[in-house]
């Protein structure tokens, strides 16, 4: 296992365990996330645990052609009872990513440590909100890191207070990302409602081929 000091690095993620672990420690500055998010490592910890760095195997992500727009939620982008924005109140989008339930889940990953440092990458222009309102207040929206060098989008969290706001979220994220010619979404790991949106799984090399394109 690799233990992180100040020092700026990661090691290869091909060194991380089975489980996708890959080091722990370091900590949350902006320059060592987006030296991870470009190297295709996130952090995914707990209030009691130290700093955990990840690189699974295989890999969520989500080529945005093929996200998939159910006959519901077609009907629901046609009504146009929701308004969408991108970065017009990232602390409350990361805030309700953090506090909104969900089932199964007792706590949750987003520490106040985690909201602050992606508060300040997205002041630092590197982190993105999309915002989902009905009757101009926030039902739903998701975060996550803007890597336009590599057109690549990392999601990190999304939330929802009514039926299909974050699905609406996921949506314009995925045209945001058709028009940026973005190669995919990465998801990190597998989840089921984001393969029923089309999310799909990868082994590692191929997303490091992708990444490095």
């Amino acid at each position: 296992m690799n233990f992180l000091t100040e020092k700026l690095w990661f090691p290869n993620p091909t060194e991380a365990t089975s489980d996708g672990l890959l080091a722990i420690g370091g900590d949350l500055s902006t320059e060592r996330l987006l030296l991870a998010y470009h190297s295709g490592i996130f952090p995914w910890f707990e209030d009691d645990q130290p700093i955990l760095w990840w690189s699974p195997d295989p890999r969520m992500i989500l080529f945005p052609e093929k996200f998939k727009v159910s006959k519901s939620l077609r009907k629901t982008l046609k009504s146009e009872k929701f308004k969408v924005t991108f970065n017009q109140n990232f602390p409350e989008v990361i805030k309700n990513c953090a506090t909104v339930l969900r089932k199964g889940q007792a706590g949750t990953w987003i520490t106040e440590e985690m909201q602050q440092a992606y508060i300040a990458l997205h002041s630092a222009g590197h982190a993105v909100s999309v915002e989902v309102w009905e009757d101009e207040k926030l039902v739903g929206g998701l975060y996550g890191i803007d890597l336009p060098q590599k057109k690549v989008f990392c999601g990190e969290s999304m939330f929802s207070l009514v039926n299909d706001a974050s699905k609406v979220a996921f949506y314009h994220l995925s045209e945001y990302a058709k028009s940026k010619n973005y190669k995919f979404i990465d998801c990190q790991i597998y989840n089921e409602h984001l393969e029923s949106l089309g999310a799909e799984e990868i082994d590692r090399e191929e997303f490091f081929e992708l990444l490095v394109l």
